[in-house]
Formats: structure tokens, sequence, C-alpha cells
């Protein structure tokens, strides 16, 4: 196996290719590449063509028919299909690739031999702890990979406003104007979480709304509140046009009537498709404006399940015809972005990113992957492997606290001039496989003015903790279900979307022990428990590895395992638990600022105690 540490992304536009494509596809100019005999996945037509040779010159595709034989030269790379399927290669409609625990160059390894050869990329996360610089480390990593791989400029940096939580930086319209201008690579608005700021005419996102458009470039969404009032439509009159953020076949069939794509989630621990996909299954909807997608997948999940391959086969299981669940991991996503000339089919002219499957249809086993006319991966290998670049200093040393944290640094305090006695109070209800929480009622006892932990129930504490060098804030609250069954704590810098560092647990001490572990490293995850401690560095922006995806997957699982250990079963536990302090997700959040309620105006600030 050859190595490349400066593998540099060769994707030139149309205009440049195309007098090459059609000297090769009349046969004046000997192709790159032919694939030989294969069933091929059209998913521009809805059918399998069988007998078929696909002629490729540099990147891009010449010539689909039955005979390329008039295209084959003495330099011709030849490929014998043998009669298997070839479809496009996967295309990811939706994705945090921080979420993954892995650098870009890293992810690139861990997808391209599962058949995914491009997606669009919403970097929030690390621009919400380093701003435009963090978007702009991933996105000169991501044009080091083979992948066509599009970046999104966060819209939420902060998520909400500086009113409800402390983000490492602040991204407005000017920022998202400066982020356009990098390359046509930077292809959309990424997610817009803040729906009631659209909703109301806020002006940040008003105005980011409109850079965008101006930049004659699509607009992302992420909406929770019902889809069948007015609101929806005054979002989608936004030029929001696409939201991932649908937990139901209705909420998707509302959004299509409107105008909007579909994004069906099936990530680590976001189990959406199920539910979703009876919009076309049940009801018949056009599913053209369906995109398969995968927002968050963990390492471990990574390796042990896949990536769009396992969407894609789990979207057939669901009774989606193969060919229909491959256009929504293909064609559907480059048409809403506007791509669908370079990307999501094979047919002349496009990008030549291709995946030869191994099997029948709805297995969806990949054997070869091909991106941009050159074999990148076989036999779930890649063939050819780089390293990650160093990271600068200011994106390792992110975590600006000191490993000093107390026990006392965890004790809930009771309103000022509550006396001793019980109460009811909130508490934070964790959801297994779903994103969003339930707030939840429970008796609470307050002595010598501090809360105490109900005795013999599923009842944690839960602190966010300001991490980012701009003042330390930190708000403690209750959070039920997590299912700890010993004394135990778990911490981390992977705390959406703001990313402070969250601690829970049932013992104080434990968590001080975590926080400490995890500021030591500056990020990462660690689990504490009697028995002792495992933990997960991720030292890049406090969310990321630069070690090796499988180094990362097995770190990432010790901590599932550990988890585990402690009474938390959850499936991809930290999948879940990373989301509580993500403030636009209903019911109840906590942030470094206090508890955040949804309500049908927005966003509100609540008490722990409730007052009757």
């Amino acid at each position: 196996m050859s190595t490349s540490n400066n593998f540099v992304q060769n994707r030139k536009s149309l205009a440049e290719d195309m007098p090459e494509l059609v000297k090769t596809a009349r046969g004046d100019k000997s192709a790159s590449l032919v694939i030989e005999n294969a069933k091929m996945v059209n998913v521009i037509s809805g059918e399998i063509q069988s007998d078929i040779d696909i002629a490729v010159q540099g990147t891009r595709i010449a010539y689909v028919g039955s005979d390329a034989s008039h295209t084959i030269g003495e330099d011709t790379v030849r490929i014998h299909a043998h009669g298997n399927y070839v479809a496009p290669g996967l295309i990811d409609g939706h994705c945090h690739i921080e979420s993954s625990q892995i650098t870009p160059k890293q992810f690139a390894r861990a997808v391209l031999p599962k058949g995914t050869t491009g997606g669009f990329f919403d970097a929030h996360e690390i621009a919400n702890v380093l701003g435009l610089k963090g978007l702009r480390l991933m996105l000169n990593e991501l044009r080091q990979t083979p992948m066509a791989g599009y970046m999104q400029v966060a819209s939420c940096v902060p998520s909400t406003s500086t009113d409800f939580e402390t983000s490492g930086a602040n991204i407005g319209p000017e920022e998202v104007a400066e982020a356009f201008t990098w390359g046509d690579d930077m292809i959309a608005l990424g997610e817009v979480m803040n729906f009631p700021g659209v909703v109301f005419g806020d002006d940040k996102m008003m105005g980011e709304i409109q850079e965008t458009l101006k930049a004659g470039r699509v607009a992302d969404g992420h909406y929770t509140w019902p889809s069948n009032d007015w609101r929806m439509s005054a979002y989608a009159a936004s030029g929001i046009s696409g939201d991932h953020e649908v937990t139901s076949g209705e909420e998707v069939i509302d959004r299509v009537r409107l105008g909007m794509y579909a994004k069906l989630r099936r990530g680590s621990a976001w189990h959406d498709v199920v539910p979703t996909i009876t919009a076309y299954t049940e009801q018949g909807i056009d599913s053209r404006r369906f995109m398969l997608v995968t927002d968050d997948r963990s390492p471990e999940s990574l390796v042990d399940e896949g990536h769009m391959d396992f969407v894609v086969r789990h979207a057939i299981e669901q009774g989606v015809p193969p060919v229909v669940a491959f256009q929504m991991a293909t064609i559907n996503s480059a048409e809403r972005f506007g791509l669908s000339q370079d990307i999501g089919s094979i047919a002349p002219g496009r990008f030549a990113d291709i995946i030869i499957l191994d099997g029948p249809l709805p297995e969806v086993n990949v054997q070869t992957t091909i991106a941009a006319g050159v074999v990148v991966a076989e036999n779930g290998e890649m063939t050819d492997v780089w390293e990650s670049d160093p990271y600068p200093k200011e994106a390792q040393q992110s975590v600006h606290l000191n490993p000093s944290f107390q026990a006392e640094n965890f004790s809930i305090e009771a309103p000022h001039g509550t006396i001793d006695g019980t109460y009811r109070a909130r508490a934070i209800k964790v959801r297994e496989n779903h994103v969003d929480t339930k707030e939840e009622h429970i008796q609470v006892s307050v002595e010598n003015g501090t809360v105490a932990l109900p005795q013999h129930e599923d009842v944690c504490k839960m602190s966010v903790i300001e991490r980012h060098g701009k003042g330390g804030n930190q708000s403690n609250t209750l959070l039920t279900n997590v299912g700890f069954t010993k004394p135990a704590a778990f911490a981390s810098t992977v705390a959406h979307d703001s990313h402070n560092l969250m601690v829970i647990g049932n013992d104080d001490s434990l968590m001080a022990k975590a926080a400490n572990e995890v500021i030591t490293m500056q990020g990462g995850v660690a689990v504490v428990t009697e028995e002792g401690t495992v933990t997960q560095p991720l030292p890049v922006a406090g969310l990321m590895s630069p070690e090796p995806f499988e180094k990362v997957a097995e770190q990432s699982r010790a901590i599932s395992q550990a988890l585990v250990a402690a009474g938390c079963t959850m499936n991809y536990a930290f999948m879940t638990l990373s989301l509580l302090a993500l403030v636009v997700i209903p019911e109840l959040r906590l942030s470094d600022k206090g508890l955040i309620q949804h309500t049908d105006e927005g966003f509100v600030h609540v008490p722990l105690i409730i007052n009757d």
C-alpha cells in the first residue's frame, strides 16, 4: 500500500473537462478507466440497466452504454464487473464530521471503503469553539481527501443567543458572507436551529439567510415546533429549503408540501427513518424530495454498522425499493444542493464517483469504491493512506479551565430564602434513541439550603461549565433516566452545540474528578466510578482526535462499556448524553446560563424549583 500525505483534490469544473470527455466518448481519446459488464443502478430513470459499460476520462464519466470498447487503449485501466451491480457513490445529505470524534481525513478513511464518496458537512461544532478559523480548518483538510465534500457555513454560533448560552465564537451575517467567498465547495448555510428567530424576524438570522440567498446558496433547516400551523410557512418563506428534524411521516409530508426537502435521519442514536419513511411506504408521497442522512455517527458505529451503506440497507428493510433507497442517498441530495450535474448519478459529464457491489442489491455490500475516477478502496480497505496535518496550538488548547474542581462545585443551591422541606422540581428526562428530552417533575428535599438527590431513584445531577475563557459560568440541575446503578460520573467537552464542559453524575466527588480529568486532557470524555477511570482524549477543539479512526473507535467503545458497567445501558449512550446541553431542542435543556425551556414563543429561562 502506498502512502500519500499530500493528496490534493483534483475535481475541476465540467467546463474545463468537457472537451476531453467528448473526445473520449467518440473514441478519439482512450479512457483512463473502463468498467465493463455491470448491472447499473440508474437513479435518474429509476431502473436497473444490464450489460452496461462505463468509460471514465480523468475525474469524470465520458460514456455510459452497452459497449465501451472504442474507448479502450493500451493505458486504460479495465475493471470487469462480472455482472455485479454498480451504483453512484453514496452521499450523506447532512452530517457533522466532528460528531464522529475524528478529523476530516480520518473520516474519509472510515467511510470511503463503505461507499460514501461525498457529503454535505455542517461544521457548526468546531465553529462554536473556534469560529470561522475552525470552519476553515475543516474545509482545508476535507479538500485534501478524494471525497466530493461540501461544507456549510455554521448559521447558529451560538445556537440561540448569548442570553441563553456562551459559545467560543459568534458568527453573524458578515461572517457568513465572508465564508461564501472561500470557494464553490462552501455550498450552503448550515442548519438554522434558531427557528423562533426566523419566524419572529430576528435581525441576525434574517441577515444570515439574506447573505446566503444573495450568494446563490441554499439554507438548511432545523425546526421542532409543530409543522401544521402558520409558523412552518413563515420558516419556509425565509428560503430555508431542507430540514432533518422530522420524526413522523406527517412532519415529512408537511415539509414536502411546502417545497422543502425532508431529511430522514439514521444516526447512531437517532432512529428516525422507521417513523418518517411511512410518508412514502404508507402515504405514497413522491420520494424525490426525501434524503437519507446520518447527522451524527459515533466512531464505533462507523466500524460496527457502517455509514450511508447502513442507512440505505435500513431504508430497504422498511420496504423501500432498492432503487428508490439509492435515489434518497444520491441524486436527491445532489439535486437539493444544485449539484446534480456533478454528483449523484452515473451519467456522462458527472464525476466518476462509483461503487461496485458484491451480492444482491439490497445488501449494499460495497466491494470497490471509485472517487473522482480513482479506485480508492477495495474489499473494505483503502488503497492509499494519508496522515492528518498537525493542528495549530489554538485548536489544541481550547479548554480554558483549571483542573481544580471540588465536590462542593456540584452542590445544587436552593433559591435564596427557601426553607428546608420537600418541593417539586424540574428534571430533564433523557430519551433513548431520541434527540429530544421531556420535562419531568420530581419530588426533592432541600436540606441546609441545598437540593438533595432523591434516594433509590434514577436521578443524577447535571452541570454545564463555560470553558471558552469567558467567565466560567456554571449551572447545575437534575437529570433522570440515565440509569446509573452505582456511584458514577461522566464528563465531556462534546456538549452540543456550545461545547462547554458537561458533567453528569450521582456523586459530587466523582463529578469533580471527571471534570478535572477532561480539563487535564484539554478536552475529551471521562467516565469515573469507584473502580477506576476511563478516558478518551479529544484535543482538537475538545471535539476530535487526530489519531487513526480505528483507535478512536476503540477508545469510544471503552467509554460506552464504562457507561454500561455503571448502569447506563442506552444505545450509544454517549451520543444521547452529548445533546443534553443543546438548548434548541425540546423540551428542557441546561446551558452554562441555566435551565432553558421551549415554549410556543421560543426559549425561556425557568427555575429548578417549581413554586406552586
